[in-house]
């Protein structure tokens, strides 16, 4: 088997050259197509990254939400998805014709639509954002009312921590959702000097026993602290390998085994070997589609670059 993955990644590697292409891979990949990434992190950083390299091809190693937002800030750019059914559950559970019929029964709301979603529901929104930003975000706009979709559970994160009317979709991650209140205290009492760090997409129950609430590239900073020396991990547990690389001799313990995301375990070693010979699957999205779902996500950018 060593030999084999050996094989694939010589071939990759002079592939990557010849195709003049980046591999982006999320933080939930598996750890052999994590190592052999040009950029590891999380879908957002990603995709602003591959746009600001001159390589012609970017091989996203994530699910297919994430290959559109590279392909609307990338347009130039050939964006291949080892897996073309690597899709997101959650991005899933909202559609375009299912938001602007939201819109209008929610008329003087602002529609704040997180990253975790299709091309065309970015296109109806007023402008995204991320786990990292949503709070910022819905500070930042001039709206007493904000209809926040496809994550329930991170919008109702941000009404904890803004005065604005909150209006949530039911969507929600079917992996962070296995996470659970009991196992988080077991843990508190097992490792007592743990830092307890949970996703914002996780249920309210988690967020409430937890030291810390992050995004995925949050969890790999915050783990880098000094005085981090164990950590109870709350999100999927394909970023463990990541915080272990990054962090010899600390501890991280994953709140459950069963925070797995299927579609993220999709994409191996071979199958980017194979889209980077076929040059397929490709995602592309739409002109019309991407300058609609562009201008939401560069008003996110803005705001960032504000703060």
């Amino acid at each position: 088997m060593e030999n084999r993955d050996s094989e694939s990644i010589e071939k990759i590697s002079a592939l990557r050259e010849k195709r003049n292409a980046v591999l982006l891979v999320h933080n939930y990949q598996l750890g052999e197509v994590q190592d052999i990434a040009d950029f590891i992190g999380d879908s957002l950083d990603l995709s602003q990254r591959a746009a600001e390299t001159d390589a012609d091809v970017i091989v996203f190693c994530g699910v297919h939400f994430m290959a559109e937002t590279a392909s609307i800030l990338c347009p130039d750019k050939v964006v291949l998805l080892p897996d073309i059914n690597a899709g997101c559950p959650m991005a899933n559970m909202i559609t375009a014709e299912g938001l602007r019929a939201k819109k209008k029964e929610h008329p003087e709301a602002v529609v704040v639509c997180y990253i975790n979603s299709p091309a065309d529901v970015k296109a109806e929104s007023d402008v995204c954002c991320t786990s990292a930003n949503a709070v910022r975000v819905a500070e930042s706009l001039d709206a007493r009312e904000i209809l926040f979709v496809p994550d329930q559970y991170l919008g109702h994160y941000v009404s904890t921590k803004t005065s604005k009317k909150m209006i949530l979709w039911p969507g929600f991650c079917p992996t962070h959702v296995r996470i659970k209140p009991e196992r988080i205290k077991e843990l508190k009492r097992e490792y007592p000097q743990a830092k307890v760090v949970v996703h914002p997409e996780c249920t309210p129950e988690v967020i409430a026993l937890a030291h810390e609430v992050l995004s995925t590239s949050g969890m790999c900073s915050y783990a880098q602290r000094d005085e981090v020396r164990e950590m109870v991990v709350g999100t999927e547990i394909g970023i463990i390998h990541r915080l272990k690389k990054e962090n010899p001799g600390k501890k991280f313990i994953p709140i459950s085994e069963q925070a797995i995301c299927p579609n993220m375990k999709l994409i191996t070693l071979e199958k980017v070997l194979w889209c980077l010979e076929e040059m397929s699957p490709e995602v592309k999205v739409s002109k019309e589609t991407r300058l609609r779902a562009k201008a939401s996500v560069d008003k996110m950018l803005e705001i960032g670059r504000e703060s």
